[in-house]
């Protein structure tokens, strides 16, 4: 893992709010401009604007939730001039505009179902997940997304353990599979402070109609500095309020 490129990811969330170019990010990982986006992809598996775009959003969601500023006055903290490109990029990444988020985020957040494996069913993704062991409850979401950068899911599904799984009406095409694995017990009463146990690596995937088509293993691992934040909201890690069925949930699975 290069310094250099841990040393701009820091600055990026310390210097969120400002207008930052590639050449200052260039300057502060003493490359040029073009070797420097070649070896920020290469780690993070996106482009130095992307990432700070999705550390924006990201730090906007947790004003959202912690603070009673309104939407315009967030997008001006976070680095936009324009409040509509702010609410449409947070529209697309998060899968709701911001006011809808934070109202949410006080009343609860809907779950996806479950999508046990189905011999025969059409226009699906097939995967088998491996999960290592987190020492607590928890449950991963998986979602079909269009690129590897993380944006609104074209299908997704949750899961409670390791297993062979199918996420059904997925749309002809190309695409990019990735999970999320949080706690579902003993969470912060601060959704900001919340992150992921484990995040998976991004795995391209075809569907096609008529069949249940398989892709590669998926081993969630730690997080890393260099892995870009969870935007999609999830509610154990956006909600005020946990989910009922999960607080019901036999303390045993995780």
């Amino acid at each position: 893992m290069s310094g250099a490129v841990l040393r701009v990811i820091d600055l990026m969330w310390e210097r969120y709010g400002e207008p930052l170019s590639l050449a200052e990010l260039a300057d502060e990982a003493l490359f040029s401009r073009f070797y420097f986006s070649r070896i920020f992809r290469s780690e993070t598996g996106t482009s130095p604007g992307r990432f700070l775009t999705a550390i924006r959003l990201f730090r906007a969601k947790n004003l959202l939730l912690e603070t009673s500023l309104s939407v315009t006055d967030i997008s001006y903290l976070v680095g936009y001039n324009s409040p509509g490109t702010f609410s449409s990029r947070f529209t697309l990444s998060v899968g709701m505009p911001p006011a809808r988020y934070r109202q949410l985020a006080k009343a609860g957040f809907r779950v996806p179902p479950r999508r046990p494996i189905r011999v025969g069913a059409s226009s699906a993704v097939e995967f088998t997940a491996l999960l290592p062991t987190t020492g607590v409850p928890s449950q991963t979401y998986v979602g079909v997304f269009g690129s590897p950068y993380p944006s609104t899911p074209v299908a997704c599904s949750v899961f409670p353990d390791s297993g062979r799984y199918l996420i059904p009406n997925v749309p002809d095409g190309d695409w990019t599979i990735r999970t999320v694995t949080v706690a579902t017990t003993a969470l912060d009463a601060r959704p900001w402070h919340r992150r992921p146990l484990l995040v998976s690596e991004p795995v391209a995937v075809k569907a096609r109609a008529g069949s249940a088509v398989p892709c590669a293993w998926l081993v969630p691992r730690q997080p890393r500095r260099t892995d870009l934040p969870v935007l999609l909201a999830i509610p154990e890690l956006d909600s005020f309020r946990v989910p009922r069925w999960q607080v019901e949930r036999p303390a045993d699975h995780g």
